[in-house]
């Protein structure tokens, strides 16, 4: 089991573990790494670990001149995604240029895209390739990792959890919003990236857990004490109470623990 470090691209927060030197650099240094890619800038995050299989290797510390190239390369990648978003609108393309990225040595450059038919994606290298000599890669990728790439803001008002430091994604269900008695609707439980919100599982397994024992939303329900009736319209699973609405029409909020479900 390899000793690996942990490292973060520009790209997203999501830790990738290379296979560590013999002197570990400390966390936080800039440092070059060779990767399925090719060589690649990153920042080391962790301190050395036995990692199961390594992601790559470090290759040394970044340098100056290693700096300089990565910004220039960068300016180019921006100025070659504006080109080929103005290109795919032309020719009528349906396709989003999410984002250009080069490796360190400009061996490789990858275009990731968004689009759901199939785009003319050699019309854009034709086009790429007057500018330069990289091999061009194409990676058609996800709302989610749009929105983990471009950086975007929750509902939340900070920063996503998929751009900061969420490291993988998980299945997220409408039944998760349902326990959590959210209101059903997109624009309350989507995300910018039009899913449904990453965080609805945080705390999933509390409510599962809270929501055991308590009457089901939409039953007919009698308070125990005080003998009202009526038909259950909502649970509150972090107060332990329900709310019952009478024939009358009023709601009564009664704890959950008082109140016996009957047959309607």
């Amino acid at each position: 089991m390899p000793e690996c470090i942990g490292v973060k691209f520009d790209n997203g927060p999501k830790i990738h573990y290379m296979e560590a030197p013999p002197s570990p650099p400390s966390v936080g240094t800039r440092c070059i790494v060779n990767t399925r890619r090719g060589l690649e800038l990153a920042r080391v995050r962790t301190e050395p670990r036995d990692i199961a299989k390594a992601q790559g290797h470090y290759v040394r510390d970044a340098q100056d001149d290693d700096l300089r190239r990565y910004g220039e390369l960068q300016q180019r990648a921006d100025d070659l995604k504006w080109l080929l978003r103005a290109r795919a609108r032309q020719a009528g393309a349906d396709v989003k240029i999410v984002a250009v990225e080069f490796t360190v040595d400009e061996e490789l450059m990858v275009v990731s895209y968004s689009s759901e038919n199939h785009p003319p994606l050699r019309l854009l290298a034709q086009e790429l390739i007057q500018h330069t000599k990289a091999r061009i890669e194409f990676a058609n990728v996800g709302p989610r990792d749009q929105a983990r790439m471009l950086g975007t803001l929750g509902s939340c008002g900070d920063a996503s959890c998929s751009s900061t430091w969420l490291q993988s994604f998980s299945a997220v269900s409408i039944r998760m919003a349902r326990d959590q008695q959210l209101p059903l609707n997109p624009e309350k439980i989507s995300g910018p990236c039009g899913r449904l919100m990453c965080c609805l599982q945080y705390e999933h397994d509390m409510y599962r857990e809270l929501l055991k024992g308590m009457p089901k939303k939409g039953g007919r329900a009698c308070h125990d004490a005080s003998g009202t009736c009526g038909r259950i319209v909502k649970l509150n699973p972090l107060k332990g109470t329900v709310d019952l609405r009478t024939e009358e029409g009023a709601v009564e909020e009664y704890a959950a623990s008082e109140v016996t479900r009957v047959r309607s």
